[in-house]
This record gives structure tokens, C-alpha cells and sequence, in this order.
């Protein structure tokens, strides 16, 4: 092991070309050459690798990169030999030649970084092949696939902790670019790091500016967005890939380079449009999220986001592919009410209603975002658990604010309601408080006797949940999701609970409206035809395939209420006219995901 203490930055020099660190990069590689363990915390294009690649060159011996995507290896090991860097991937995409090749060299002490999927890792022969080798560190990047809060929960990623008890004297470093408070606690639980250096940065990108804005004609809304951008490359993310081809083939036809990027394109396709895209080839790509991890393009100008993302971690870590070379870059979100129901059912199809409570209360924070009036950049930051003391002046709501209204009062109540349940109970639950509500679990809990209860039954649901989003943004409170979301007074609160501080919001944001029920009337009714002549053609089709008309499915009568008031939740679906249960179950789903595609065009 080299011992000279200016080596690192020799390396930083030499081998990568950079004259000095980022912020926390020094820190952490100092550490690992020291031997010591680390939790690495930083957000995208803040220079993760370096912080585990620089020790690997300066400790004796090979080091392990546990990484989750075989793409995202190949990549990384490309770019290092491009630096004379002496590095190798094993994974299953290896030909048995190339396999036993990489074992050679390692065996043979070739190689200094041999990146690794998880599984191959913890096979019993390779574990053992690695006892006989002399390690100098083990890396696990993408860290927040150890935990099942984490965005991207991997259980095969869970096995990693048996790495400190196998190899104790080897240093490790775990890293990610998104994870919250109880996502770090479980990376640190699970690994066995409790004693790690721990190194988190601020998750703040100044340089990107975050705008949402609501979702009408949302195809007609990209173009106009792109419209002045034509010489700027960025990325189109979808939900589903069906959406991804859409897009990416009206935008050829309309003159922009773009492509889609999805799994379900072979593997050559998938790779000549991400080497066009790092090459300035291509402009645009249109992906779902398989696209972007690991692709280290500076000069990403912008990311828009089609559809609605399931959670703030999917968010921030797509956003954070703008602007890598620290430029102004742009981050746009079209949000759609019909986008939740999508990812709503997503979620209920899981078998784990653990992972689905989970996913859920990761989904809810997505929605609060979009609809708060809060700066986009606090209630971003502070959903990972940083506060940013003043608004940022670069997002849709600094730049034009809506309007404003004097919330004390109200938020008063609501932090007196918190404490007056015990900081025990989550936002549903604080709402029914307020407004009065008269369930049997209100009546249970005796909580009909508190003096905040019906205190807030002069407001809607909507006001109170928008109050207490806001109470999260601005700091009063903080949810504990690690205890079902239960919402907690921090000491930010006391002031304004004791009129020693005042509170001005925005006021919540206008849902889109749905036409009015008709009283089981169908002359008259006004209905979208479009949606009408869609259903039809859904109708048509089911029939088709059960070998009934198409009445028996369900009637025109029925299919033009569906069109009137867009039924997307299973007890609205079982109001329109000849709805039952058993057609419910039988039928429901598809016409509402019918519905549900219409609502998000």
C-alpha cells in the first residue's frame, strides 16, 4: 500500500484527470485507505465512484463492486480501462471462455477492480475463491437496494450483510444517491456498518429547475416544451412501454431525433441508442426507468418526466441526470390525476402488503409534491430529511408563486390535533379528528372527547390534507414512515403553536372537476364520444372473447355514464348503471384502465 499522503490526489491526477476533489470525496477516500468503513450519501453527479475507485488503486490487493445492473458494470469497466485502470466485470452475460478468463486474471492478481452482481457474489464457490485472495475493499453501490424502503428493493442485495462477518478486516463502503432516513438506517442495519464513517451530502442541485404543471393534451404540451430546445439532449421518461413508443414515433414524426429505450427492445437495439444518445448522435431519448442508471452524460439539458413517477427517490435520481456539468438544465413533470389511479394499481397487484403499504406511503409523498405549493426544491430536500432555509428562486412556485393565504390559524389546529392523539397517528387519521368524523375507530380511541376534535369540520379533506403536506415541507412536522407514517411535532412547531410565529401557505391546488352524476338518468347525459367509441370498441372485444354479444357485457346506457363521470375506483365503478358485483370482478379492471389511458393522453 502506498503510504505518501498527497498518493490520492496523485491518482485523482494521473489516472482521472481531475486537479482536485469534490466536496466529502477526500474524507471518504482517505478513510478507505485507512481501512475504515463508510456510508456514502450523495446525490447523482456528486462522484460516488471515485470514492471507492481511488482506494481500490492505493490498498493492495482486488476490490469487489457489488453493482445490480450488468449494463451499468460494463460501463463503469469501459470507462476505467479507458483510464489504464486494470478492471473486469463477472456477471452471467460472460461467455464461459470470458469467465474463466476474468478468474485467471484474478487469481493471477491482474485485476484491481472486478465488478460483481450480487448473486455471483454470494455463491458459495466464488465466496470461497475469494477467502483465498488477498481483498483490498468491497464496494456496494446502489446501496438502497439492500432496504425495502428503498426505492429499488432487491432481495438478493439482502445476503450482503454476511460480508462483515466473512471477511471483518476488509473496509466497506456502501453507496447511494437517494435514500431517506429509514432507507439509511436499514442500509446500515443490514450490511452491519452501525460503526461506518458516515458521509451525507446535501442532496440540493441548484443548477436544475423543477416545474410541474398539469397534465391536458400532454403530447401537444412536450412539443411546445421541446419546441425551443431542439439542439439540447435530454430524456422522455414513461411509465409503460407502450407510452414510450408512442411518444418517441411522434416525435420523429415531427422532426426531433429521438428513440425509445425500453426492456422489451433487444439488447443491440438498447445499446446503439444509448452509445448515439452519450455520443450526441441522437437528442432525445424516450424510456421507461430502465434507461439512465450509471450513464455518466454531462450535458443533459433537460428530463421530462410523461407520467407520474412512483416515488420522490424514482424523481430525484431521474431529475438528477440534467445538468452533470453544473449548467442551468430543466426538470419537468406533467401530473395527472389519472396517473395515481395507474400506479395505485400497480402497487395492489404485489403480494407483500407489507412492500405495499410501503410503496403506497412512498406514492402519497410523490402525489404531495406534485400538489403542494411549497418550493419544489424544500419539499424535495426535506423529504430526505434536509431543510432548506430559504426558497430557491429557480422552480415553477418561486418563479410564479400562487396564490398565498394566512394558514396560523389552521395550522394550528392541526399541530394541537397531533399532539392531542399522542404523535401516534398518521394523516387520514388526524383529518377525521379535525372534521369530526363518527367511526367506530374515532369511538374506540375515545378520541371524539379531545378538545381538537370537529375543531376543523368548516374544511374539506382536501384543505387539511394540503395544510399538513405543507406542515411536512415547511418542517412542523416530520412522518415517521418507518412507524406507519405517523406524523410527530418537531421543534420548529412550538413557536407557531404558541402564536409566536405566523404561517402563510399557498392554497391547495384545484383538482380537475368530473361532470356531475346523473340521478340513474341517461337521456340527456352528456358524455365524452371519443371515450364512448373506445369503450365501445373494449366492449367489443371482451365479448368477442367470452363468445357473448356485447350487450351482455354491458349496455350503451352503461358505457355512456362511464364516458360522462370516468369512473377509476372500484366503489365509483359500481355506481354506473348496471354494475354489479360480479361484473365488477369480471369487467372492471379493463374499463377502468381503458378510462384511466383516456384521462392521461
Amino acid at each position: 500500500m502506498l503510504d505518501d499522503e498527497n498518493s490520492a490526489l496523485q491518482t485523482l491526477s494521473e489516472v482521472f484527470g481531475y486537479d482536485s476533489f469534490r466536496p466529502y470525496q477526500e474524507d471518504v477516500i482517505n478513510g478507505l485507505i485507512q481501512g475504515q468503513d463508510a456510508f456514502v450519501l450523495m446525490p447523482t453527479g456528486g462522484g460516488k465512484s471515485l470514492c471507492y475507485q481511488i482506494p481500490a488503486l492505493l490498498r493492495d490487493g482486488v476490490s469487489i463492486v457489488v453493482s445490480p445492473l450488468i449494463s451499468l458494470m460494463k460501463d463503469q469497466v469501459d470507462a476505467l480501462r479507458a483510464n489504464g485502470v486494470r478492471a473486469a466485470c463477472y456477471n452471467s452475460s460472460l461467455a464461459p471462455l470470458e469467465a474463466r478468463q476474468v478468474l485467471t486474471q484474478l487469481h493471477s492478481k491482474q485485476i484491481d477492480l472486478l465488478y460483481v452482481s450480487p448473486e455471483r457474489l454470494l455463491s458459495p464457490d466464488f465466496l470461497e475463491r475469494l477467502r483465498s485472495l488477498d481483498i483490498g475493499l468491497f464496494a456496494i453501490d446502489e446501496a438502497h437496494c439492500v432496504s425495502q424502503w428503498g426505492h429499488d428493493f432487491r432481495p438478493e442485495y439482502v445476503g450482503l450483510g454476511k460480508l462483515r462477518k466473512t471477511f471483518p478486516a476488509v473496509p466497506m463502503v456502501a453507496l447511494t444517491a437517494t435514500a431517506e432516513k429509514q432507507t439509511r438506517l436499514d442500509i446500515l442495519q443490514h450490511l452491519n456498518l452501525q460503526g461506518a464513517q458516515q458521509i451525507i451530502a446535501s442532496f440540493d442541485r441548484p443548477n436544475i429547475r423543477y416545474t410541474v404543471i398539469d397534465k391536458a393534451k400532454p403530447y401537444l404540451q412536450l412539443n411546445a416544451f421541446l419546441d425551443s430546445r431542439k439542439n439540447e439532449s435530454g430524456i422522455v421518461y414513461c411509465l409503460s412501454r407502450k407510452r414510450v413508443d408512442e411518444v418517441a414515433q411522434k416525435l420523429q414524426q415531427d422532426g426531433f431525433q429521438a428513440r425509445a429505450y425500453h426492456a422489451g427492445l433487444s439488447s443491440a437495439e438498447r445499446k446503439q441508442t444509448q452509445e448515439s444518445f452519450i455520443r450526441d448522435d441522437l437528442q432525445i431519448v424516450v424510456a421507461t426507468v430502465a434507461f439512465g442508471m450509471g450513464i455518466d452524460k454531462p450535458n443533459v439539458r433537460f428530463v421530462v418526466h410523461y407520467d407520474l413517477p412512483k416515488n420522490l427517490e424514482s424523481y430525484y435520481q431521474e431529475t438528477g441526470r440534467a445538468g452533470r456539468d453544473g449548467l442551468p438544465a430543466e426538470a419537468l413533470l406533467l401530473f395527472g390525476y389519472g396517473d395515481i389511479a395507474i400506479s395505485r394499481g400497480l402497487i395492489e397487484k404485489g403480494g407483500n402488503p407489507e412492500q405495499k403499504r410501503i410503496e403506497i406511503h412512498k406514492l402519497n409523498a410523490m402525489v404531495a409534491f406534485a400538489e403542494s405549493g411549497t418550493c419544489r426544491r424544500r419539499a424535495l430536500l426535506g423529504y430526505f430529511g434536509e431543510t432548506l432555509l430559504a426558497d430557491c428562486d429557480n422552480c415553477d412556485i418561486c418563479l410564479n408563486p400562487p396564490e398565498r393565504y394566512d394558514a396560523s390559524e389552521d395550522a394550528r389546529k392541526a399541530l394541537s390535533c397531533v399532539f392531542r392523539v399522542g404523535q401516534r397517528f398518521g394523516i387520514g387519521h388526524i383529518i377525521e379528528v379535525l372534521r369530526g368524523a363518527k367511526t367506530q375507530r374515532i369511538f374506540d380511541l375515545r378520541h371524539e372527547q379531545l378538545t381538537t376534535y370537529g375543531i376543523g369540520r368548516d374544511q374539506n379533506q382536501d384543505h387539511w390534507s394540503h395544510l399538513l403536506r405543507q406542515l411536512i415541507h415547511y418542517g412542523y412536522l416530520e412522518q415517521d414512515i418507518g412507524n406507519y407514517s405517523v406524523l410527530k411535532l418537531t421543534e420548529a412547531a412550538r413557536p407557531l403553536l404558541r402564536g409566536e410565529a405566523e404561517l402563510t401557505i399557498t392554497k391547495p391546488r384545484v383538482k380537475p372537476g368530473r361532470k356531475k352524476r346523473q340521478e340513474r338518468k341517461i337521456v340527456g347525459l352528456e358524455y365524452d364520444q371519443e371515450l364512448f367509441n373506445q369503450l365501445r370498441v373494449l366492449r367489443k372485444e371482451i365479448a368477442d372473447r367470452d363468445g357473448v354479444p356485447p350487450y351482455v357485457v354491458f349496455g350503451d346506457a352503461s358505457l355512456a355514464e362511464m364516458a360522462a363521470t370516468l369512473p377509476t375506483e372500484k366503489d365509483e365503478f359500481l355506481q354506473i348503471n348496471g354494475v354489479g358485483q360480479a361484473k365488477l370482478q369480471r369487467y372492471g379492471n379493463e374499463f377502468m384502465e381503458e378510462i384511466i389511458g383516456f384521462m392521461c393522453r
